[in-house]
């Protein structure tokens, strides 16, 4: 699980190349890949197959996407929106190695999860600088328009998205956004809303008992209803059932098994209704209050936070200014009941 394994890429005889590593413009690097068996076992569980990774990564420039949370890091997608590769720092790469032994077991035991999946960790190491990236699988594929998308934790203490944010071509609101411009909700079908409190519940418990917390829910809304009428007043290309096409290309089917929002639940919910999941990419069909047909694409992100002195001591500054109950910075089993009760009792 802690074996590591590196390669050098030397500037010298670029052009060659050599036997270990392709030709290159760029000064010298060091690529290493952390627990390459451990990860490719997370593959093998997920049902990528080497040629299929390496192909998603490799064959196509990565797509640099605008920052969706207040981290610093940097994300990236896969040209065939398969994966997002995100920088991470080094302490968080550090936790996520001390995790992957339960982690893997515990996602061998039920890959249907809302949890991320990481497929592989790796440094890239060039003039005395460090580049850690960690690649997982994609909630929010570019193929599909979300008209609106929530990055909610259960907190209500500043929990808004700043101006800067909202002035965004596609911003990333929060919990207080979410309660004012939906108070009623995201309405699902019971057997659909019993199955997805009961995988939040599970995958809790497992984030408790690594001591994870400041977790966030992560939703994108897609309106299909408003899809349509966007298409009827635009004139632009659209697929069946009102899809928006984001980027004009046809979406294509993800490689990765249990990589969707409904493939999370679908072991203990059945789908119903008319709509065509496939063509929408694995999303879950939703209503709003005022009886708009969404789809949604749902996962819990940010889960490489322990609950440490550094955590203690933010919850116990904020809780001696504010109401100690709505920071979002709080012990992970407090943190855990919270973010269950706003999820399922608040969003869905």
């Amino acid at each position: 699980w802690d074996v590591c394994a590196q390669c050098v890429f030397s500037s010298c005889g670029f052009s060659e190349g050599s036997n270990l590593t392709p030709a290159h413009h760029y000064s010298d690097f060091r690529f290493k890949t952390y627990a390459p068996v451990a990860f490719r076992y997370f593959r093998e569980l997920f049902g990528i197959r080497p040629d299929d990774f390496l192909y998603s990564l490799c064959s196509e420039p990565l797509i640099e996407l605008s920052n969706p949370g207040a981290s610093g890091s940097v994300f990236y997608v896969s040209g065939d929106d398969e994966f997002i590769i995100k920088t991470v720092q080094h302490k968080e790469a550090e936790f996520l190695q001390k995790l992957l032994p339960g982690y893997y077991m515990n996602l061998n035991q039920n890959p249907r999860t809302l949890l991320p999946k990481f497929y592989g960790l790796y440094c890239i190491q060039s003039g005395g600088n460090n580049i850690r990236l960690v690649v997982m699988n994609n909630l929010l594929p570019r193929a599909i328009k979300m008209h609106l998308k929530y990055d909610m934790k259960g907190s209500t203490y500043k929990r808004r998205a700043s101006q800067k944010e909202r002035e965004k071509p596609k911003p990333t609101f929060k919990d207080l956004d979410f309660m004012q411009d939906l108070p009623d909700g995201l309405f699902l079908d019971s057997d659909m809303h019993n199955a997805l409190c009961k995988t939040i519940l599970r995958d809790c418990l497992v984030l408790q008992s690594f001591k994870i917390m400041d977790y966030s829910l992560l939703v994108g809304i897609h309106n299909l209803d408003l899809a349509r009428r966007e298409r009827d007043a635009e004139g632009c290309q659209m697929g069946p059932e009102g899809l928006g096409l984001s980027d004009s290309r046809r979406p294509v089917a993800q490689k990765a098994l249990y990589s969707t929002a409904v493939e999370a639940i679908q072991g203990e919910a059945r789908l119903g209704g008319s709509v065509e999941t496939d063509e929408l990419m694995g999303g879950i069909p939703a209503r709003s209050s005022k009886g708009e047909r969404l789809m949604l694409y749902i996962g819990i992100i940010d889960i490489l936070q322990s609950y440490r002195l550094i955590k203690k001591l933010e919850h116990s500054w904020k809780a001696l200014v504010h109401d100690g109950d709505t920071v979002s910075v709080h012990r992970p089993g407090f943190y855990s009941d919270r973010f269950q009760r706003f999820m399922c009792n608040t969003v869905f």
